[in-house]
């Protein structure tokens, strides 16, 4: 047996939704891309000397962000309070590598933060550790 439907006395009428609004278009591009290059200048400033950044290199904040930063900078400064790689930061605050490296490169010349080469692990263990867990191992 299958239970009863409900049926609304009143149903609630709720006006039709507003049509989107119509894509800007940027010159030269195609509809679906609406970057704004404008935006990204005005984020990372005039280009000047940038540091030499990887994807994977590891980013620490050294201290709190001062109120005079921008807020690009800012939201930066509260996510590297754990140590995050260059494309993790650019993926969170949905900016290019380009304008990220813009952005860490002034922090980095303002002493804000510290930019540290990923750990990189050796392909094979050392022999002489192999070695001590295998005496360890056979002595149990």
């Amino acid at each position: 047996m299958t239970p009863p439907q409900r049926k609304r006395r009143h149903p609630k009428e709720y006006p039709p939704p507003p049509p989107p609004p119509p894509p800007v278009a940027v010159e030269g591009k195609g509809e679906g891309e609406k970057k704004n290059p404008e935006r990204l200048y005005v984020i990372t400033g005039a280009d000047g000397s940038r540091a030499e950044l990887d994807l994977v290199t590891l980013i620490v904040a050294r201290a709190d962000s001062p109120p005079s930063v921008p807020p690009e900078q800012a939201a930066l400064l509260r996510l590297c309070i754990a140590p995050l790689s260059v494309a993790e930061l650019s993926a969170y605050l949905n900016l290019p590598f380009s304008a990220m490296t813009a952005l860490i490169t002034e922090l980095i010349s303002a002493g804000l933060v510290q930019a540290r080469a990923p750990i990189v692990r050796q392909a094979l263990p050392d022999r002489s550790l192999l070695e001590a867990v295998m005496h360890g191992l056979q002595r149990l």
